[in-house]
């Protein structure tokens, strides 16, 4: 029912910046909240940021608060990861999620997903 494609991920120094975005399929990209997860290696998937169906609620993760800002524009049906102040420890596999649930953390909560994008962050 909802397809989503991530975009945007690569290299990036320590300290920079990337821009992710998320485009979904599909006439009801409104009815979803979307959230952002990352899988480093050898780790579990993690949640990152949601930002709520009509992108006036957001929430993150403590290691990412302060860096990260996630939004969403309806009209494009697309979501959007901003990560400034970029570390290495942010290097992960980034995946979008939709959801209709209000749970915000567990990857359970979450019903459709994309393929992810890679980020690298170098020093």
């Amino acid at each position: 029912q909802v397809q989503l494609v991530e975009s945007g991920g690569g290299l990036a120094q320590a300290g920079g910046s990337l821009r992710l975005s998320c485009a979904a399929s599909g006439r009801t990209f409104s009815n979803y909240a979307m959230g952002w997860f990352r899988q480093a290696p050898g780790k579990e998937r993690d949640f990152v940021a949601r930002v709520s169906r009509g992108g006036g609620t957001t929430y993150y993760a403590d290691s990412v608060r302060g860096r990260f800002t996630a939004s969403r524009d309806n009209a494009k049906n697309t979501v959007y990861l901003q990560m400034n102040s970029l570390r290495t420890e942010d290097t992960a596999v980034y995946y979008c999620a939709a959801t209709t649930s209000s749970r915000i953390y567990t990857t359970q909560a979450y019903d459709y997903w994309g393929q992810g994008t890679q980020v690298t962050v170098s020093s």
